[in-house]
């Protein structure tokens, strides 16, 4: 089966990887700069390009934001555990997000970026009652599905006592904890975990964290959405380790 990638930093990221190419189609009257880099790219590496008119691509777009260009590609291949785990035992701090529970596609490609551009080495998502990789999340993610391993689990709470004997510490985000992240220490190896909008972390998933923080917030809704309070954390995690000069060990 075939995968759909759409947006141009979503297909030149991809091109720029080792992902397998099935076909492009590119907006006939595309002149930008980033479509006709797409275009060298893909002859290099020879792929077949198809131009077609715009009625075409909105009508194969699953996103309704193709920006023009629209690949068919090799079905994403989720990554293994034993992978992620590896390449945290050659780190001194490698950091992995867990995330309870995510539904929107839009979430998750979100949570992708973040966790790239963080330094985070995997993220990982349960395979029932939550979004997988799909065209949107990969448009979401601008790019960032190509370097961020997304691993499927079938139960998470037996995956974080697996990270735990490999020494992680487990820091699950809930608005409703007395911590702040910034009185935390975030040093070692670490796990994120991240619930869903409305229902939060699940009590099983909960009861393997070692401690829960909150992002202190100043305003009249209290809440803010997973992908936006997944990139506050990671943020926070990185800043402590920036100052403690231990950036190297994230990426």
């Amino acid at each position: 089966m075939a995968d759909q990638l759409e947006g141009r930093n979503a297909v030149l990221e991809a091109l720029k990887e080792d992902r397998k190419f099935l076909e492009i189609l590119i907006l006939s009257t595309g002149k930008e700069p980033i479509l006709q880099e797409i275009q060298l790219s893909a002859k290099a590496r020879k792929i077949p390009i198809k131009t077609v008119d715009r009625r075409k691509l909105d009508q194969l777009s699953k996103t309704s934001h193709h920006q023009g260009v629209i690949a068919l590609v090799q079905e994403y291949e989720y990554a293994q555990m034993e992978d992620v785990i590896g390449k945290g035992r050659q780190m001194k701090n490698p950091l992995v997000v867990i995330l309870d529970g995510i539904e929107d596609p839009h979430n998750l490609g979100s949570v992708l970026r973040s966790a790239e551009v963080f330094g985070a080495i995997g993220v990982v998502i349960p395979k029932r009652r939550a979004v997988g990789v799909t065209p949107t999340v990969a448009k979401v993610a601008s790019g960032a599905l190509e370097h961020m391993p997304v691993v499927q689990v079938s139960n998470l709470t037996e995956t974080i006592k697996r990270l735990k004997k490999e020494g992680y510490w487990v820091a699950g985000g809930a608005g409703e904890s007395s911590s702040r992240v910034m009185d935390q220490s975030m040093a070692g190896p670490m796990v994120l975990v991240i619930g869903s909008e409305g229902k939060g972390i699940s009590r099983l998933v909960r009861e393997q964290c070692d401690y829960l923080v909150q992002i202190p917030m100043d305003g009249k809704t209290g809440s803010l959405n997973a992908s936006v309070a997944t990139g506050i954390l990671l943020y926070e995690i990185f800043r402590q380790r920036l100052s403690k000069g231990r950036t190297e060990d994230l990426g």
